[in-house]
């Protein structure tokens, strides 16, 4: 996928999409195959090894803890500190006002309260800032409108069109083909953990990306010749 791509991986309970998502994150090693990052082959290791290489993930249940404030879980796991070791609060808190405008979030009150006390969609934008916060190219949202209402879903796709006209790659993991077919430029369909195929968001409709999701044949089947080699 290119800078500034919103690519769509849907499928059924079990195709694979959140392992999928889960092994260019990190989280767990691939059992084969290789990833392209930027053209070149890379090995992720870990978090740490996707962080390097600008991957973000939002995850469904967002990671985000209730008891502190916006600024401190944007910052969580990587809070500024002075020579002597004092957390830097000025700066975490501009930086963070400065992400939230820069994706248009203007419906948080301040940076100062705490995430328990928003909305859905606000604590979606929290999660979505704090992973274009740290030099991404590539964002992994994971259902981010799941058990949202209309208008909070609103704000999230609108989110992910900004994403997109920063130039950051984003891939949207959903089950809702309305919300897939109002933001993606491609879809790319998984099923039992194979891939079906990659669709022009413009040149397909929702009924032929259910069909492929319900009974469509991997692109690439293994043949097996007359003499037991595969092909």
């Amino acid at each position: 996928m290119a800078p500034g791509e919103v690519m769509a991986l849907v499928g059924d309970n079990g195709a694979g999409k959140s392992t999928l998502i889960k092994c260019i994150a990190g989280i767990h090693a691939a059992d084969s195959g290789e990833i392209l990052f930027e053209g070149r082959e890379v090995t992720i290791h870990g978090p740490k090894d996707a962080a390097r290489l600008g991957i973000e993930v939002v995850y469904q249940d967002l990671a985000l803890c209730d008891n502190l404030d916006v600024v401190q879980n944007m910052y969580l796991g990587r809070e500024e500190h002075d020579l002597l070791q004092r957390l830097r609060e000025p700066v975490m808190e501009q930086r963070t006002r400065e992400t939230l405008a820069g994706l248009s979030v203007t419906t948080i009150r301040s940076v100062r309260q705490q995430v328990a006390g928003l909305s859905g969609g606000q604590r979606q934008s929290v999660a979505v800032a704090r992973a274009v916060m740290w030099n991404s190219r590539l964002v992994l949202l994971d259902e981010p409108t799941a058990a949202l209402g209309v208008a909070q879903t609103r704000q999230v796709l609108e989110l992910v069109k900004r994403l997109a006209e920063k130039g950051l790659g984003v891939v949207l993991i959903s089950h809702n083909l309305h919300d897939v077919f109002e933001v993606a430029d491609r879809i790319t369909v998984l099923r039992l953990g194979r891939d079906i195929g990659v669709y022009e968001r413009a040149q397909t409709t929702q009924q032929e990306i259910v069909h492929a999701i319900t009974a469509g044949v991997p692109t690439k089947v293994a043949v097996v010749a007359e003499n037991g080699a595969p092909v």
